[in-house]
C-alpha cells in the first residue's frame, strides 16, 4: 500500500530517443509508476505510439524534433555508411543522432509544459534534452543509463572504444593519455556543438566530455545493471545509483505460443542467435553461425528482427535450424545453452537473467563497451569483431559449452542482479527528488540495495 493518496502524486514525463534500446528498458519503470498513481506521460517517436497505447500511457509526439530511428537512420544519413571505425561512426552518431536533437527536444517539451506541467522528467541517458530541461525549466531530471556506466574515471580507459582496464604502470600511462585524447581531440567536436547550443540559450558552457555531460547535468542517474558488470573505480559520482536489470515490461501471465516446442526437446544443446533490431545485415553474425552449425547435432534458433527472414529460411532449410522474425526470449532462453549476440545491453542482461553464457561479436552503437565487459568478466567470449568467421563462431561456442566457468560466472552475476528491485528503486528515487514520503516497498528496496553495495 502507498503512503500517499494517488491524487497527490506527481506528474512525470518520460522522454526517450526513438530507438528500442533507449525506449523499452524504461517501460517497466513507467508502468510501475503509473500503477502507483502517478500521472505518467511519454514523449518519444511515433513508432512507439501503439506500444504506449497498449500500456495505457498517454503518448506525446515529436513536433519540432526530427524522428531518427533504427528504420530510417541510414535513409536520413546515407553518408553514415562511409564511417567504418568505432571512433568515426561513434563521433558521427553522437553529433547528428544525439547532440543536434537537443534543442529540438527541448523546444517540444517547453511547449508541452503549458499543457502538462510536469514535476519531473525521466529520460534515457542518450536523451540530450535533459540538461536544457534542468537548466531552463528548473525541473529535476533523472537520467536512466541503458548502457554500461559511461562516466570518465581516472582509474579507467576512456569510454566508447571498448578498452579494458590496464593492470600495469605502462598500461595506466596509456590510459591517461587516451583519456586526454578522448576529451580534447576525439570527442571535442561534440563538446563544441553542445556549447553552441548552450550559448544560444544564454547558458554557461561546459568542458565535459560528452559521456559525462548527462551525468553531471542530471539530479540522479539510474544505472541499469550492477557493480559486478563494471570495472573497479574509486571516483564514481554521488548521483549514480545502480538499480539492476532494466528489461522491457511484460505481462506476467502472457501466454506464449512456440510452434517448434517439440524440437526443443529433440536436441541436447540449443544455440540462440540474434543481431538485434538495428543491424540489418545477416551476413555479420547470423550467417556465420548457421554455416558453423547447419546439419550439426545442435538446434540453432535464429531471430532476425524482421530482416530477410524468408531468404534465410530458403538458404538454410536444415532440420536443426529455426528462423523467425521475433521470438519471446523469456520463453526460449530457459531451453538455451549458448547465446550468440552482437551485444545489445538489454539482450545481454536478459541472457544473464537466464544464466546463459555468451559469444558476443559487436562493435558499433556502443556495443564494444558491452562486449568488452562480457569478455573481461568471463561471462562469455568476446570475438572483438562485427564479422566473425564460421570457424571463430564454432570454436567459441564449443569452448563456452565445455568450460563450466563461464556458466558459473554468469550465475554469480545473476545472483547479484536478483538483489535489486528496479521499479521500486526508481519510485524511491523519484520520491527523494520530490521530497515526498517514502512508500514501504520503495524504502525496503533501497535498504536492501544499500546493504548489497556496501558488502
Amino acid at each position: 500500500m502507498n503512503d500517499m493518496n494517488p491524487s497527490t502524486k506527481a506528474k512525470i514525463l518520460f522522454a526517450t530517443v526513438p530507438m528500442d534500446g533507449h525506449f523499452y528498458p524504461l517501460t517497466a519503470l513507467a508502468v510501475h509508476l503509473k500503477k502507483q498513481g502517478y500521472d505518467v506521460r511519454w514523449y518519444t517517436g511515433s513508432i512507439y505510439q501503439e506500444k504506449l497505447n497498449k500500456l495505457e500511457i498517454p503518448y506525446l509526439p515529436f513536433r519540432k524534433a526530427r524522428e531518427i530511428n533504427a528504420f530510417n537512420l541510414e535513409e536520413i544519413f546515407p553518408e553514415r555508411k562511409k564511417y567504418k571505425s568505432i571512433i568515426s561512426k561513434l563521433k558521427f552518431d553522437i553529433k547528428h543522432v544525439f547532440v543536434k536533437r537537443a534543442p529540438e527536444y527541448f523546444e517540444d517539451i517547453k511547449a508541452m509544459y503549458q499543457e502538462f506541467p510536469f514535476d519531473l522528467v525521466i529520460g534515457d541517458a542518450g536523451f540530450t534534452g535533459l540538461p536544457l530541461i534542468r537548466r531552463m525549466l528548473h525541473k529535476p531530471v533523472i537520467a536512466v543509463s541503458v548502457v554500461p556506466l559511461m562516466e570518465t574515471s581516472r582509474n579507467l580507459p576512456p569510454y566508447g572504444m571498448g578498452l579494458t582496464p590496464a593492470d600495469n604502470f605502462t598500461g595506466k600511462l596509456r590510459q591517461r593519455l587516451s583519456r586526454f585524447l578522448s576529451k580534447h581531440i576525439i570527442f571535442k567536436e561534440a563538446t563544441v556543438e553542445i556549447n553552441k547550443i548552450f550559448r544560444s540559450y544564454g547558458l554557461p558552457t561546459t568542458s565535459e566530455v560528452i559521456f559525462d555531460l548527462v551525468i553531471r547535468e542530471s539530479d540522479l542517474v539510474l544505472q541499469s545493471g550492477a557493480p559486478g558488470f563494471e570495472y573497479k573505480r574509486r571516483d564514481m559520482s554521488d548521483n549514480i545509483r545502480f538499480i539492476g536489470s532494466l528489461l522491457p515490461y511484460q505481462e506476467k501471465k502472457q501466454v506464449v505460443f512456440f510452434e517448434h516446442l517439440y524440437k526443443l526437446k529433440q536436441y541436447h544443446k540449443v544455440i540462440l542467435v540474434t543481431q538485434g533490431t538495428v543491424e540489418k545485415d545477416p551476413e555479420k553474425i547470423i550467417v556465420p553461425t548457421l554455416e558453423a552449425f547447419k546439419n550439426s547435432p545442435y538446434l540453432v534458433i535464429v531471430t532476425t528482427g524482421g530482416s530477410q527472414t524468408q531468404a534465410l529460411r530458403a538458404r538454410y532449410p536444415q532440420n536443426n535450424v529455426i528462423i523467425e522474425d521475433f521470438i519471446d526470449f523469456n520463453y526460449i532462453m530457459p531451453y538455451t545453452d549458448v547465446y550468440v549476440t552482437n551485444g545489445g545491453y538489454g539482450g545481454v542482461l536478459l541472457g544473464i537473467e537466464h544464466k546463459l553464457p555468451m559469444v558476443v561479436a559487436g562493435i558499433h552503437e556502443g556495443k564494444c563497451e558491452i562486449t568488452a565487459r562480457v569478455g573481461y568478466f568471463k561471462l562469455g567470449i568476446n570475438l572483438k569483431t562485427e564479422t566473425p568467421t564460421p570457424q571463430q563462431i564454432a570454436k567459441s561456442v564449443e569452448e563456452v559449452m565445455d568450460d563450466v566457468s563461464y556458466k558459473k560466472n554468469v550465475a554469480q552475476f545473476k545472483e547479484e542482479l536478483s538483489q535489486y528491485n528496479p521499479a521500486a528503486l526508481c519510485e524511491q528515487y523519484v520520491l527523494e527528488l520530490l521530497g515526498k514520503q517514502n512508500t514501504a516497498s520503495a524504502t525496503k528496496a533501497i535498504e536492501n540495495t544499500q546493504e548489497l553495495e556496501l558488502s
